[in-house]
Parts: structure tokens; sequence; C-alpha cells
């Protein structure tokens, strides 16, 4: 098989699975989230619909922390750890904050605030059999870490096919361990993240977890996902 034809396969699958996935927009209070972190198939059909570059692609790498942040070639959203990944709903990285923003208002989106982004994560607003309505828990799990894609918890050493993953405080799934998640919130050049990665402990999931990041860094450990007004 010719390199082209396995390229011209791979975009065939990324088109075809993109639009068989669904990523569920879920109530909370007055605004909308999306159940899962926006995937590779996702942001592949946004950038093929658009033409769209991202850093990690034009510079021709990704970053991983290592003895410092260490340049790793190839690495990008479409191939995350240098080769094609296992499966097209992983979560998109290797995205900025700025890139992040271009996408979600795509779809007629926003990034999350800090305040949305934590309700949704935090406060069962929902009816649910598993968390009590109205209580808010100190991690997206419950009262206690489990479940999560960190290192204490299910430890898969990366992060993971979202659809493989267990829900947690209103349906959602991801919002502790996986990838960190860009949230609307600015300070300087530095935007907010929420959620930790699959490279932390649970203890990152909490919410005074987030951490600041350069709005322009990307890296194999932070993605986002969107929100909405309606």
């Amino acid at each position: 098989m010719t390199i082209y034809l396995k390229i011209i396969l791979f975009l065939f699958l990324i088109c075809f699975k993109s639009q068989a996935f669904e990523n569920p927009k879920v109530k909370i209070n007055n605004f909308f989230i999306q159940k899962y972190e926006v995937t590779i198939g996702e942001f592949s059909n946004f950038s093929n619909k658009t033409n769209f570059k991202t850093e990690a692609e034009k510079q021709g790498f990704g970053y991983e922390y290592g003895a410092g942040w260490e340049k790793r070639k190839n690495w990008n959203y479409k191939t995350p750890y240098g080769k094609n990944p296992e499966s097209l709903t992983e979560p998109a990285v290797h995205i900025s904050y700025f890139e992040a923003e271009q996408y979600c208002k795509f779809i007629n989106g926003k990034l999350p605030s800090f305040e949305e982004w934590s309700t949704a994560a935090y406060t069962q607003v929902l009816d649910s059999k598993v968390f009590d309505k109205n209580k808010t828990y100190i991690y997206p799990s419950g009262d206690k870490p489990e479940k999560m894609n960190s290192t204490d918890l299910l430890a898969y050493r990366k992060h993971y096919d979202v659809l493989k993953l267990p829900e947690g405080i209103n349906g959602l799934v991801a919002m502790g361990g996986n990838v960190w998640e860009w949230t609307k919130d600015r300070k300087d050049n530095s935007a907010l993240t929420a959620g930790s990665s699959w490279w932390y402990s649970s203890s990152n999931t909490t919410k005074s977890g987030a951490q600041f990041k350069a709005a322009d860094f990307f890296a194999i450990y932070v993605g986002f996902r969107c929100a909405f007004e309606k």
C-alpha cells in the first residue's frame, strides 16, 4: 500500500468517524457544556472544512515534559504521540487557548468560564441516582477521587479514548484527569486550565488544582471542551 493511499484511507476514516460520533450538550443551569472533551475526529472535521492549521502542525513539533519542556517531532492533534492515534475519539491535544477558542466559535460555542466549568465539574445540578442533587463535591468523581485517568487511579499513563472513560458529576466524562482543559479565564498572557491530566495525581483534579498556562502554549497534556448559551 502506497503512503498516499494510507493517507487517503486515514482521512476517510476521520471523516466517517467524526460524523458518527456525537458530543452532546449537557444543560447546567443557564448554560450548556459538552459531555466529552473535544476529540481528534471533531477537530479534524473543523480543520478539514476551514483549512485550519495548528501551530504544532506549522512548527512540526509538540511538547512533552522531560528534562524541562522538550520538543517532539510530528506530535500534533492528528498524531498526538508522533503516529496515528488508536482512536479518533481520543481528546484533541497540542491545541493552544486561541486554537481552542476558534474551534468553539466555529460550532457556535465558546470556551467555558472557570465558574461555569467548575459548576459543571463539582456541583450535581441534574437529577442523579449516584450523586446528591445540588451538592458540591471535592472531585469530579464525587467525595473521593476514583475512576479518573490520573497517575494514582486508572493510570493509563497517557490520555485515553473519551468513550471508554466513566461518567462523573452531571454525567460528564473526564472532567478530572485525562487532559487539562482550557477555560475562558485570562491573566495577562496566560489562560486558566482546569481538571488536571493523566500525568498528575488525582489531588490536582480539585477546583484549587487549576493552573494558568501561557495562552499560546500547546502540549500533549492540554485539550478542551466547549460551552454554549443554548
